[in-house]
């Protein structure tokens, strides 16, 4: 294990504690993930001819038990890694450098919102609360623990955590995640998060490399993480067909925000410098999730109240 690096003395500002609480939980990834969760779903409902107004109480404890599970693992996140996130600029005002939160403090509440998330999980189904669990210790365990500081994959093994909300929520109103649409959610979000995270690490290149955390840019440089994203992107591409078995229109929304992205990755890279790169394929990403999200979204709730 890496060496640690002493944390940040407690810092004389007075934040509220809901501020410090806030940011110990992760709550801006939370709100981002419950996006998707609340696809997978809606996308049940639909497929299965299911009815909204039936399924309130397990949408409830859905989004109770997923937020729940997420706010652990950035918890936990923050608790193993405050000796890198003390060296890096973006995250070195976090409660758990700056000593405004005990480490003992956020372990428990780790382990209180672990308990509580699986178990508003467990009222609906059985299987959602596993996939919350799964995702919980891919998270802390392969991710963090294991390859962060230590391979450039850090990325591949952390997308997994990250792609479990669609499938957590299809799970939570049906327990079967065969179907090819929902495997289609999961296997769109893994693929996504390549491109999505790489942007970041170039933009972030000097703090990453400051903190010897080994991503992607900083071991192999921009050019093998320019010629990466696009693989990823091209195969981001072909699991746009996956969503054939549901709808030729998100299949062609998603076909079209992926081969948006590809035209912008290889044109941006020709006229713009690594930086501006970077953050116009990290801006597109956002939009990119947005959109074919929502499209989801609307496209199963249309379905369901029309019972198209």
């Amino acid at each position: 294990m890496a060496k640690r690096i002493q944390t940040a003395p407690a810092t004389t500002s007075k934040r509220p504690w809901s501020t410090i609480l806030a940011q110990t939980v992760k709550t801006g990834i939370i709100k981002s993930n419950l996006i998707p969760m609340f696809a997978g779903l809606t996308l049940a409902l639909y497929t299965y001819d299911m009815g909204l107004v039936e399924h309130i109480p397990e949408m409830i404890f859905a989004f109770i038990g997923s937020a729940f599970i997420m706010g652990a693992a950035g918890a936990f996140n923050n608790l193993y890694d405050r000796d890198i996130d003390a060296v890096m600029e973006r995250t070195k005002t976090r409660p758990t450098v700056t000593g405004e939160i005990k480490p003992t403090s956020v372990l428990w509440l780790g382990i209180l919102l672990t308990v509580l998330g699986i178990g508003a999980l467990a009222l609906t189904t059985p299987l959602a609360a596993f996939l919350g669990f799964l995702g919980l210790f891919f998270y802390v365990v392969p991710y963090t623990m294991w390859t962060k500081r230590r391979t450039i994959y850090n990325t591949e093994v952390g997308s997994i955590s990250g792609a479990m909300p669609p499938l957590i929520g299809w799970a939570a109103v049906y327990p079967d995640i065969t179907h090819p649409a929902i495997l289609g959610l999961f296997i769109v979000m893994i693929i996504w998060q390549m491109p999505h995270f790489y942007a970041i690490a170039i933009r972030k290149h000097d703090e990453y490399k400051a903190a010897k955390v080994p991503m992607l840019p900083v071991v192999k440089g921009f050019k093998r993480t320019y010629i990466q994203t696009n693989i990823y992107l091209v195969v981001l591409i072909a699991t746009s067909f996956l969503f054939m078995s549901l709808s030729v229109g998100i299949t062609l929304v998603a076909l079209l925000l992926s081969v948006a992205w590809l035209v912008l990755s290889v044109v941006g890279y020709r006229k713009m410098d690594s930086e501006k790169w970077a953050k116009s394929l990290f801006l597109y990403s956002l939009i990119h999730m947005t959109v074919l999200f929502s499209t989801v979204i609307i496209y199963s709730i249309i379905g369901i109240v029309f019972d198209l």
